[in-house]
């Protein structure tokens, strides 16, 4: 008679699940260590009010983080987020000036500021999707391409100056608004990342998209539309980074054309260093918020340290290395 009784895991597996769990609680123990030292600099690191002004600038970050790692979990990146949200910025406070010269009522005007913004971004990934998926060409050039068309693209509408005319009850809205003393850009990141959260783990399409990013093949061969798949993920990221630029242009109560900076860098270091994988299939909003919140507190507390920005640029790219490396770690151990 066979023996039912479950087995006992082997000292291989006990060791991979204890070292599965020592990277799971490395980030987090990184962020509390990361605020405790820039304490010792700076107290006022943790005063009530830094820690809100924290959560609010990871809100916007976590938003471009969560765009960045639904193409990553594809194998994909989109280095065109920067000047995507430049570009909607612009666009939004053209729209909305147009309204407000034509006499239009206060929410007629906030409706064609956001139909603007996210025909802008759906559009940009639009054309990223169609470039990677039907003509081949490979994410990075891709999306190199289409950075710079962005950037040509906001600095000539707005002709290189910021456009006024945006609204107050836009501003009011996705900025200067709360919702039980919660401030409108923590409101929302968090709403948003519950829904991107159920998409992911619950829907057919997210579930396909740690298959693609797993083994694009195999997911082929299972008969997944792989191709339509990346066009509407690379739509998603861009109108998650649609929605993050109307709330910085309405936290700036302008269009900037130069709104996106190094965006695109800090979404990519946010996402991979909260363990998002490059090599595709592992990632989620969880890491996402993890990461954002780990890069807002370091770009915090070197503010405060008064270190210099462009130092602060070598740490950002440094973090960025230092977590494509602890994924290739964390790959060879599993």
């Amino acid at each position: 008679m066979s023996d039912l009784s479950p087995s006992l895991p082997s000292a291989a597996e006990r060791r991979a699940a204890v070292s599965a769990l020592l990277w799971q609680a490395a980030l987090p123990l990184a962020l509390v260590a990361l605020l405790l030292g820039f304490a010792l600099v700076d107290s006022a690191v943790l005063s009530a009010g830094n820690l809100v002004n924290i959560a609010q600038q990871a809100s916007y970050l976590a938003l471009f983080a969560m765009a960045q790692t639904v193409v990553i979990l594809t194998r994909g990146f989109d280095l065109a987020l920067g000047p995507t949200v430049s570009m909607v910025s612009v666009g939004a406070a053209l729209a909305m000036a147009a309204g407000v010269a034509a006499g239009q009522g206060s929410g007629t005007i906030l409706l064609m500021g956001l139909a603007a913004g996210f025909a802008l971004g759906a559009a940009c990934g639009l054309f990223n999707g169609v470039v990677i998926a039907y003509l081949g060409v490979s994410p990075f050039v891709a999306t190199l391409g289409s950075y710079n068309i962005a950037i040509g693209i906001a600095t000539t509408i707005s002709a290189g100056r910021p456009v006024q005319g945006v609204p107050d009850l836009f501003s009011w809205l996705l900025y200067g608004g709360s919702l039980f003393g919660v401030p409108a850009a923590i409101v929302i990141a968090v709403l948003v990342g519950i829904g991107l959260h159920l998409v992911l783990t619950r829907t057919v399409y997210g579930r396909a998209l740690y298959v693609i990013g797993t083994n694009p093949r195999a997911a082929a061969v299972a008969g997944l539309p792989v191709k339509r798949l990346l066009v509407a993920t690379y739509v998603l990221c861009s109108c998650l980074a649609a929605l993050g630029a109307l709330m910085m242009t309405a936290r700036t109560g302008s269009g900037e054309p130069n709104l996106g900076g190094s965006l695109s860098l800090q979404a990519i270091a946010a996402a991979v260093v909260g363990g998002t994988s490059l090599a595709g299939g592992r990632g989620g909003v969880g890491t996402a918020v993890i990461g954002a919140l780990f890069v807002t507190i370091l770009s915090n507390g070197m503010n405060l340290a008064r270190i210099d920005g462009y130092v602060q640029m070598v740490v950002l790219g440094a973090i960025v290395i230092a977590g494509v490396v602890l994924d290739r770690l964390r790959l060879e151990r599993r």
